[in-house]
């Protein structure tokens, strides 16, 4: 049976080609990033999965009034297998992140451009790659009529981008019926060209706005105000210090130990001659597991306290996003062999096991007690201006899921 699906996978490039076209021209962007959220996305794929040949494919809608619409659709589509109580989930998300500036790309970056064996377009590697490497596995078995051993599931969620409250946490937490204690997830979302790396932990992470208000004045008259953008550059010049407090070390993690990055910064006043009165800027902090995120806020409020002792400020904080650790996906668990397995029999190397500081998906899995792996073979240019993905490997990471199936 395998033999045949990988035959049916060499030859669909075109089929890949196809699909990625239609996905890169419906720009699913959620409101935190302009746009009004995955629906014309789910739109479209719901009857082309089922002219697929898909028997059922449920829409899973999380209510969101910031979307015209009123919610965010995750899909659901199976395989039916010989063993109805078992799937293997490939789990990705349909929405993406805007192109930012346009004049940085070479064309249109919601119009495919082929080239070779590279397709360029918003979306086409974060993450319609793992949909259409999924969608490809699907299309073989639907196509020949093949049985697999245990079902194949596909599924498609909304809202990765901005924290996945309307996407897989939604449905990890109102649709458990979806998944059994035997199931495998792989997450096709996080990986590097040469296919090694499989993430099975990941950090804490947070954002966190900081808002610094101090008086506004004429910036000859400096005492009459209170300087809010010096305070802000203090407090940001003392962050470098949480590595030193908290500086606990795993080789598991790239980097090894927890990162605290001060990153955007709002404007403040519009001309030269004015002391701002008010100034927020934001923290990116990725925290090693083992760390409590109360424990780290406390000690950035510390700073904030000398701060605001020391320069006559006030300062509030507010919380953007606040993920604590999941447990890591154990090594020796079932989805982490077979992926092992599939990865070296597929592109004969040699997969590593890893954890990372950005976000998935399976970290919402990992805390409902589902094991989970992130992998797929990427060209690391995700949010970039012509952002690319590779036909081939995008093949050869469906022969990937195809060969885990066969294994089950």
């Amino acid at each position: 049976m395998l033999a045949a699906i990988i035959r049916h996978i060499e030859s669909s490039s075109q089929f890949v080609i196809d699909l990625q076209r239609a996905l890169v021209a419906i720009p699913a962007l959620g409101p935190m990033n302009g746009g009004p959220g995955e629906k014309d996305k789910a739109e479209f794929l719901k009857p082309f999965l089922k002219d697929m040949g898909f028997a059922e494919v449920r829409e899973l809608r999380a209510p969101d009034p910031a979307v015209p619409c009123g919610y965010r659709p995750s899909l659901a589509a199976v395989v039916p297998g010989k063993n109805a109580g078992k799937t293997l989930w490939v789990i990705s998300h349909t929405d993406i992140v805007p192109p930012g500036d346009l004049a940085l790309w070479d064309s249109d970056p919601y119009t495919l451009k082929v080239d070779g064996d590279i397709i360029i377009g918003r979306g086409v590697e974060d993450n319609h790659q793992g949909v259409v490497s999924s969608l490809v596995v699907a299309k073989a078995l639907l196509d020949l009529g093949l049985t697999p051993a245990i079902n194949f599931g596909v599924l498609l969620v909304a809202d990765e981008e901005t924290g996945s409250k309307f996407g897989l946490d939604y449905v990890v937490k109102h649709h458990p019926e979806l998944f059994g204690p035997e199931d495998l997830f792989l997450v096709p979302d996080f990986g590097e060209p040469n296919s090694e790396m499989i993430e099975i932990a990941e950090k804490s992470m947070f954002w966190l706005k900081i808002i610094v208000e101090g008086k506004q004045c004429h910036a000859s008259t400096p005492s009459a105000g209170i300087n809010s953008l010096l305070a802000a550059a203090t407090f940001i010049t003392r962050v470098p210090a949480l590595h030193q407090r908290f500086d606990r070390r795993d080789p598991l993690f790239d980097p090894p130990h927890s990162t605290f990055q001060p990153t955007k910064k709002e404007a403040n006043v519009e001309n030269i001659n004015t002391i701002p009165g008010r100034d927020v800027f934001y923290l990116d902090c990725r925290v090693m597991p083992g760390y409590d995120l109360d424990e780290i806020m406390a000690a950035i409020k510390e700073i904030g306290d000398g701060v605001e002792a020391e320069q006559g400020v006030e300062i509030r904080y507010e919380f953007v996003q606040r993920e604590q650790a999941a447990p890591p996906t154990p090594a020796d668990s079932e989805i982490v062999t077979k992926l092992v397995a599939a990865v070296r029999q597929v592109y004969g190397n040699n997969p590593k096991l890893q954890g990372i500081g950005g976000g998935t998906v399976a970290a919402y899995l990992r805390r409902a007690g589902h094991k989970a792996a992130v992998w797929s073979t990427l060209m690391h240019n995700a949010h970039q201006p012509n952002e690319r993905s590779s036909i081939s490997c995008t093949l050869k990471d469906a022969q990937v899921m195809a060969t885990i199936l066969a294994d089950a």
